[in-house]
């Protein structure tokens, strides 16, 4: 009696520079990216993360959240134009600024073929989709709230990990873009606070 073999996982693949932040960040990409490989290939995850991901180019998604809100009261109206701004800002900062730093490579070179998306121009740390979810998930609390705040951070989480499950960032990539966008949302916060701009 013949047993069938096992299909072969799909081949990690490692672009030079992957240890360009030492070799505890790419045991950490390593060990992400296998834990991610359990969850590729399930429709699901496949439809809801590859969806994600496109709907974090150029903030769409993040642009789209603002305006619906914006229908739904006044004050919120008012606050439109200033999140528009402000992630206008942040992506300057991160993409022009950040990323130019660290020039570092993507793991792949043009992200899983199973998964295909955009392929940005930007180098790969830290992750532009991970950084504006976290600062437009962290504006959105300070003004909403806690009642809206799982909502926000739900969303957010998921166009961040999207970018790591698609391969087009390094895992350390996407936990290094929320934590810029935390604290790039903060830093705005308290401008805005400083200038009645809330």
């Amino acid at each position: 009696m013949s047993t069938a073999e096992p299909a072969p996982a799909a081949p990690l693949a490692i672009a030079p520079g992957r240890r360009a932040l030492g070799p505890g960040i790419a045991r950490f990409d390593r060990w992400a990216d296998l834990q991610l490989e359990q969850l590729r290939g399930n429709p699901v995850a496949d439809t809801l993360l590859t969806g994600a991901t496109r709907l974090g180019d150029f903030s769409l998604i993040w642009h789209l959240t603002n305006v619906v809100r914006g229908m739904t009261t006044e004050q919120r109206a008012n606050q439109v134009p200033i999140l528009a701004l402000a992630l206008g800002a942040e992506s300057l900062i991160v993409n022009q600024g950040l990323k130019r730093l660290f020039h570092r490579p993507r793991p792949t070179v043009e992200g899983d073929p199973r998964y295909p998306v955009r392929r940005p121009a930007t180098s790969s740390f830290p992750s532009g989709h991970a950084s504006a979810a976290a600062f437009t998930a962290t504006l959105l609390t300070g003004w909403d709230r806690k009642r809206t705040a799982p909502l926000w951070w739900s969303l957010a989480i998921a166009v961040a990990s999207s970018r790591a499950f698609v391969r087009i960032h390094h895992p350390s990539d996407v936990v290094a873009g929320m934590g810029a966008g935390v604290v790039l949302g903060l830093a705005a916060r308290r401008i805005l606070r400083a200038t009645g701009m809330r």
